[in-house]
């Protein structure tokens, strides 16, 4: 049965460029298969654990081999139990808006939390092993204007990608969305149609 994350990380909800872009996708895509699931993450609403103290412990216990303390283990399953739904994901879908260039703060926790050895990746001495090959992502990135300069949004959404093993990733701009209603809204239904249009090929 495909299964496909959604991951939102637009706090503006209904103004959303990118959550409007990313609903049409999925509506597409389920239309595309009847027996499809869907799991939306929101990261404004997940608990999200800081990574540090009994967390951050966990990590480098694991790294080095030895035993979690009963504290640790508790940090580390609830980061297990996000990523399980990263590994249960035949397409990971994200919505990311630019913020400075960048993606959301709440959007690099996730991914800081959850990209985690033995669980999305594993390392030895030929470097980094992704554990999500075979799946694909696909990236709505909202900016509000057409940048001059070096972007670090498509591109770190890309860097994480091939870090945990998926070398199919497809991206759809929504740009101009800050320049007047009218060109916003040219900018999203152009959007929409692409991201329709790949749903159908997915």
């Amino acid at each position: 049965m495909p299964h496909l994350l959604y991951i939102e990380s637009s706090p503006r909800k209904q103004r959303s460029a990118t959550i409007e872009v990313a609903k049409a996708f999925i509506d597409a895509w389920q239309a595309q298969h009847t027996i499809a699931t869907v799991d939306t993450m929101d990261v404004w609403n997940e608990p999200l654990p800081a990574f540090d103290g009994a967390t951050l412990d966990a990590k480098y216990a694991g790294i080095q081999g030895v035993e979690r303390t009963p504290d640790q283990a508790a940090a580390w399953a609830r980061i297990s139990e996000l990523a399980e739904r990263f590994l249960k994901a035949d397409i990971i879908l994200f919505g990311v808006p630019m913020w400075n260039f960048g993606i959301p703060y709440t959007l690099k926790h996730l991914i800081d939390v959850v990209s985690q050895k033995d669980l999305l990746f594993t390392f030895d001495e030929r470097g980094l092993n992704g554990l999500l090959g075979g799946r694909k992502v696909v990236v709505i990135a909202a900016r509000g204007a057409p940048l001059d300069r070096a972007e670090h949004q498509i591109a770190y959404m890309t860097t994480w990608s091939e870090m945990v093993g998926i070398d199919e990733q497809f991206n759809i701009v929504i740009e101009k969305t800050l320049l007047g209603p009218d060109v916003d809204a040219e900018s999203r239904q152009t959007a929409t149609k692409a991201a329709i249009d790949l749903a159908a090929t997915l």
